[in-house]
């Protein structure tokens, strides 16, 4: 991803000054390397697992739920193990359910996550915000994170908004709406 990275940082720094002045101050824009195809489950069941946790709280309660699982942590281990032993390793009721039908959404072939890495982002989202859990900021992350999307624009996350805001030094945060609409300058490195 070195070279697509360094095109969407040179892109951005010519498309507008405030971007240029964030680059030059905070470097290149980086995303980590993609999820391998056989851990996207792994990864999903993990940010369902810290949603609303704060970090050391969230890493005990899933390494307790990792540890349920001998050997990978794939859909069918999960559907093998009693929902009384996630909830016991710390997962809520909740989150019990959703990591519950994640793995059902898999097992049964509903989510194909093994050729998420080919589908439009669309259609990502829409297999996932099919998932009890998974919202669209958790699917937008998804893309970003673990397929390594440089095209995404999460205007409903606050930070997002808060820095859109912050950088462009407009005098109150832009709604969802408003976001969207600023952010298709940055097309396709959103």
């Amino acid at each position: 991803m070195g070279e697509a990275h360094d095109r969407a940082t040179r892109e951005l720094a010519e498309s507008h000054p405030v971007m240029a002045d964030l680059i030059a101050r905070h470097g290149p824009m980086r995303l980590g390397p993609r999820v391998p195809v056989d851990r996207r489950f792994e990864s999903l069941g993990r940010t369902i697992a810290h949603q609303q946790l704060a970090g050391r709280a969230a890493a005990t309660i899933w390494a307790r739920v990792q540890a349920l699982v001998p050997g990978s942590f794939t859909a069918d281990a999960v559907l093998a193990l009693d929902p009384a032993d996630l909830r016991g390793a710390g997962l809520s009721g909740s989150k019990t359910a959703a990591i519950i039908d994640l793995a059902d959404h898999v097992v049964s072939d509903r989510l194909d996550l093994r050729r998420a890495g080919r589908q439009s982002d669309a259609a990502v989202i829409e297999a996932l915000v099919a998932v009890r859990g998974i919202g669209p900021w958790t699917a937008q992350m998804f893309l970003m994170h673990e397929l390594g999307r440089l095209d995404v624009w999460p205007t409903g996350d606050l930070g997002v908004r808060a820095g859109f805001a912050a950088a462009f030094a407009l005098p109150s945060m832009p709604t969802l709406k408003e976001l969207e609409t600023l952010g298709e300058q940055f097309r396709p490195y959103r």
